[in-house]
């Protein structure tokens, strides 16, 4: 039997126009489609009819597959002949594990192609009002997860190298660990001073920003209960938002019109 392919498609950060033409056009063309927890559902409408649709996704402390199941999953459909579709939330590159899969692929030689995908940490900021570089304030960025904890010796960043060579820091899952990402910041040389925002649900209706210093974000984000998924931004680009805050000034449809690629 001919083998099927596997696409590994971004989804983009929410919004769920902002998925490529491209990424689109896998959800309309897959037999299968295998879909991350932070995948906007409206997608999922553009699939066949009779598509199947698995749901992959991961909830704090819970697994509804773990990774070796996914990885086998893929495989496994590829191999009946089918067109797969591995859908993940923002850019499958960043933090989606997708070199994973990829690798568990290549050594089974199941044909697949990897379609970026808008991160959600350059596209909230944008949806808040803030470009995560600019001339007069950042020629800089870093990209980084947040969920290590130093007590299970999980934490595995360059603190010193953030904090005193980035201008602009988008910290991902790291809301649970937002004390530390601050003491650790200002620890290593970053002034208390610094400002920074937290971007719930961005780029979507329920979006949510608030914003403040590294001595004070922690505090603003116990008082408005944020929660994830949210992005952690430090930087000076944060000012930016008093100025060009966009989003928040228009009417938030939650009905989007509807996305015809064919």
């Amino acid at each position: 039997m001919r083998k099927g392919k596997v696409f590994l498609v971004g989804a983009g950060p929410g919004d769920p126009k902002l998925i490529t033409v491209k990424g689109m056009e896998c959800i309309q063309q897959a037999d299968v489609i295998a879909y991350d927890r932070l995948v906007n559902k409206e997608l999922l409408t553009y699939a066949k009819q009779d598509a199947e649709l698995i749901f992959c996704g991961k909830l704090p402390g819970r697994h509804a597959l773990i990774q070796e199941q996914i990885n086998q999953l893929l495989v496994e459909k590829a191999e009946q002949g089918l067109t797969v579709t591995r859908l993940k939330g923002g850019d499958p590159c960043v933090f989606g594990r997708v070199g994973e899969e990829a690798e568990e692929l290549a050594k089974r030689s199941i044909p697949f192609e990897i379609i970026p995908g808008i991160t959600a940490g350059i596209a909230a900021p944008a949806y808040a009002g803030i470009p995560v570089t600019h001339r007069d304030h950042a020629s800089s960025f870093a990209i980084v997860t947040a969920h290590g904890r130093e007590q299970k010796g999980e934490d595995h960043i360059n603190w010193q190298a953030l904090a005193q060579g980035m201008d602009t820091i988008a910290f991902y899952m790291g809301i649970g660990n937002l004390h530390h990402i601050c003491e650790q910041l200002i620890h290593h040389g970053k002034p208390a001073s610094t400002p920074a925002a937290i971007i719930e649900w961005g780029t979507t209706a329920a979006q949510r920003t608030v914003t403040g210093e590294l001595s004070t974000i922690e505090q603003k984000a116990k008082e408005h209960h944020i929660t994830n998924p949210a992005i952690v931004l430090v930087g000076e680009v944060v000012q930016l938002r008093g100025k060009i805050n966009w989003f928040d000034e228009q009417s938030i449809e939650v009905k989007h019109d509807p996305i015809l690629i064919k």
